[in-house]
């Protein structure tokens, strides 16, 4: 990146960000000699955190199989699936509670990282008669009574960023010096003009803006992809005006981390920190409707999972369970229930989309 800047002059944050997340070789998301996850890397997971999540959506996923009219076949796309931990869970509750529902699932695994895409593969071997780990863009034509699932997904797309200065929309680009590389601002494209114009963007001087033009892309390819079916979306967010108009939000919401630990410099170490925004879910809503997929439903992740069984689901757990086993359960789930663990931090949109 360095070396194309000394090139070509300064490139936007959103081709330094998708450089540093997914370079094949030294893309943050693609390197194999990282621990990204748990104690021992930079961020946690909501499947890794407790076996419930998966449990749960996998009942919910059950309630969608009836409401599709329970066909004889159907499909689970999950994107950004990592090593497939979430499918695992999913597919093992399906198979050990849903029998029917599970007789007639075929799940399909998209995860950018080759090591991940590996990973999945050898963890889901016993249910290789029903996954298939692809890239979503290899999926051609509509499938019909199709769920698209993803988790902790349009957080981590690369982002434009803007601000105003001196009462005009600038666009923070990436330049390049002797220490290393520095933000420079320039003339926003067309691109980004029409969607500050579409969403209405109001900013004050000086305020900063993350703009995630892959969140309305991955939106429109997932409604494309659908005949009939739904689209499920974990993530953390807010809607827009709250995260436009909040004083702490004036210098926007792009974070890294690194051994979970916040990063002050997000420029200072591509391919080595996490790097996130907080998603605008006017914006996935908005994108829905202009693809004809309607919001059914969005709610805080706790309440969810409370609403969809998790409490009965620790139960029928912890009933198999040896005390030591119940006690590491209960524990872990803690994170999902209560009001200001992880799970209360993220929320779920439904989006359905008919025939």
């Amino acid at each position: 990146m360095r070396a194309r800047i000394r090139r070509e002059g300064r490139i936007s944050f959103r081709e330094w960000m998708q450089a540093a997340l997914y370079d094949r070789r030294e893309g943050y998301y693609c390197r194999s000699d990282l621990n990204r996850q748990g104690r021992a890397g930079d961020y946690r997971t909501a499947p890794e955190t407790s076996p419930l999540f998966a449990a749960t959506f996998a009942r919910y996923f059950v309630k969608l199989f009836t409401e599709l009219g329970s066909p004889p076949s159907w499909t689970i796309l999950e994107v950004g699936a990592g090593s497939g931990e979430f499918a695992r869970g999913a597919l093992s509750a399906l198979k050990s509670n849903y029998p029917d529902t599970f007789s007639a699932t075929r799940y399909l695994i998209d995860e950018v990282s080759p090591d991940c895409r590996t990973r999945a593969a050898l963890s889901l071997s016993e249910f290789s008669d029903r996954v298939e780990v692809l890239r979503i863009c290899e999926i051609t034509k509509p499938i019909a009574n199709l769920i698209i699932f993803s988790n902790e997904l349009i957080d981590a797309f690369a982002v434009h960023r803007v601000t105003i200065r001196n009462g005009l929309l600038r666009e923070l680009c990436v330049g390049a010096d002797e220490a290393g590389f520095v933000w420079v601002e320039c003339e926003p494209d067309g691109e980004l003009r029409e969607y500050c114009e579409r969403a209405s963007m109001k900013l004050a001087e000086g305020q900063t803006a993350e703009i995630n033009l892959e969140a309305e892309a991955f939106v429109s390819r997932a409604a494309s992809l659908i005949k009939n079916g739904y689209v499920i979306t974990v993530d953390y967010g807010q809607e827009r005006r709250e995260l436009l108009d909040a004083a702490e939000r004036n210098d926007g919401t792009l974070r890294g981390f690194y051994r979970h630990q916040l990063i002050s410099d997000v420029l200072s170490q591509p391919g080595e920190v996490d790097l996130t925004t907080t998603i605008d879910w006017t914006q996935i809503k908005e994108a829905g409707k202009r693809t004809q997929l309607e919001t059914v439903r969005f709610q805080q992740l706790d309440q969810f999972l409370l609403a969809e069984g998790l409490l009965e689901e620790l139960e029928e757990s912890a009933a198999r369970l040896s005390d030591s086993e119940t006690l590491r359960l209960r524990t872990k789930s803690r994170e999902m229930i209560m009001p200001h663990g992880l799970a209360g931090y993220f929320q779920v949109l439904v989006q359905k989309k008919h025939d």
